[in-house]
């Protein structure tokens, strides 16, 4: 199921389901909307607090609610992530998700409403920038490629500057699932858990020293979930360092370990994660790793 790809004049709708965002970030975020040439519809309670959160969990999930149903609203954006959106889904309502098909896109936190989106309604969701995030031409210019012009086959590269690695010269196909490592195993066990079965699993972290890397790969190891991929695609895995304990393992060594030896094609430093530029990945999109040319093909329209 898609959403509609976007033009200039759309409106583009604002939701917190997460953390709360700094003032500033959200103004400048809505003005370079604006000068893009977007209109913008912002969340009843984006600005909202309570405790850590960007307002009550059934405020979020409204905000979240109401711009799916607002038949004036072309794509749903997040302000950021943070901690929060597990707590919204007794207050989503996937049915009337269903019924009104559009752009969401996030990352972070959003892992894992994007996938869930995806697994419970079948909707292509974004792994994308988020409302702060907006300031790379990079990034830029890859929600313009999704978003814009996703309405028939495409291929993601990084930017010439920023090679892009790859383990074989061999291919693999199957539907992007993931996002960042943390929220993909917060998920198991749950209602929500990832289904990696025949997918090309994406994934992304952040401020996480190798071993708890580690530890969270042996426990999607231990659930069958990285043996049952296709493939891999390793985005950023920002200031995951643990330079105090140089005789421990490096997160290459631990990727090593878990990822590149089950001998799938696995390509490495995809920009995508919590460091620039961002590029965007259509979640539950039907893709194929081309390890010889180290870039990602979608085989399909992510957007209508």
């Amino acid at each position: 199921m898609l959403g509609r790809k976007l033009h200039k004049g759309d409106t583009i709708g604002i939701v917190a389901p997460a953390g709360i965002g700094k003032s500033d970030r959200i103004e400048k975020g809505i003005d370079k909307l604006k000068s893009l040439g977007f209109n913008v519809r912002l969340g009843k309670h984006v600005y909202d607090k309570w405790g850590y959160f960007a307002g009550e969990d059934k405020h979020r999930a409204e905000d979240i609610m109401g711009m799916f149903e607002d038949d004036k609203v072309n794509m749903i954006l997040c302000v950021r992530g943070g901690y929060g959106a597990a707590r919204l889904f007794p207050y989503l309502n996937f049915n009337k998700i269903k019924k009104h098909p559009k752009i969401f896109m996030g990352y972070s936190d959003i892992t894992i409403l994007l996938n869930a989106f995806y697994d419970k309604t079948d909707l292509i969701t974004f792994h994308g920038p988020m409302l702060g995030d907006l300031d790379n031409e990079d990034t830029l210019s890859s929600i313009i490629l999704t978003l814009c012009e996703g309405d028939k086959k495409y291929e993601i590269k990084n930017p010439e500057s920023i090679s892009m690695l790859s383990n074989t010269d061999r291919y693999a196909e199957g539907r992007i699932a993931g996002g960042n490592l943390t929220l993909i195993c917060s998920t198991l066990g749950t209602p929500y858990e990832i289904d990696t079965r025949n997918k090309i699993l994406f994934i992304e972290e952040v401020e996480e020293p190798p071993y708890k890397i580690d530890r969270m790969l042996a426990q999607l190891a231990m659930a069958n979930k990285l043996q049952q991929c296709e493939g891999f695609i390793l985005g950023h895995f920002t200031d995951c360092v643990d330079e105090d304990k140089e005789s421990f393992f490096t997160l290459n060594q631990v990727l090593e370990q878990y990822i590149m030896s089950l001998n799938k094609p696995t390509l490495v430093n995809f920009m995508a994660g919590h460091d620039s530029p961002k590029l965007v990945l259509p979640i539950g999109a039907k893709a194929r790793i081309n390890g010889k040319n180290r870039l990602v093909e979608i085989m399909e329209p992510v957007v209508k």
